[in-house]
């Protein structure tokens, strides 16, 4: 699995994938890697990491799976998240899975959520 996060403030990688072509050079080096899967994330579990709004992280990640299926069909996402409407908008724009970091203890509709995208 490669990691693409889209945050300023990522411990992973500080956002330095923030503009398109970054963003499609670095996938297309992960999946030219081995990569099966991209995972996604538009809100930072950093500790002390700023608090992003469920619209601002729709409005952060939609974007970014819709520019990863044009450029990779075939692609498999992951949506970093823990938010049920972030997931559902994610799975019904294209993407393969959820990857919640709390296990749906931080939204009590995620399990249901996934559930019913089979996913």
């Amino acid at each position: 699995m490669g990691i693409l996060n889209i945050t300023e403030d990522s411990f992973y990688d500080g956002g330095k994938y923030r503009n398109e072509k970054s963003i499609l050079e670095h996938v297309e080096r992960m999946l030219n890697e081995g990569a099966t899967f991209i995972d996604v994330g538009a809100y930072s579990s950093r500790p002390g990491a700023d608090h992003v709004s469920e619209d601002e992280e729709l409005k952060k990640i939609l974007p970014i799976v819709e520019l990863l299926l044009k450029h990779f069909p075939n692609i498999y996402l992951s949506i970093d998240t823990f938010r049920s409407q972030v997931a559902q908008a994610c799975i019904e724009s294209g993407a393969a899975l959820v990857n919640d970091i709390s296990a749906g203890n931080l939204d009590s509709k995620m399990i249901e959520t996934i559930g019913n995208l089979s996913v």
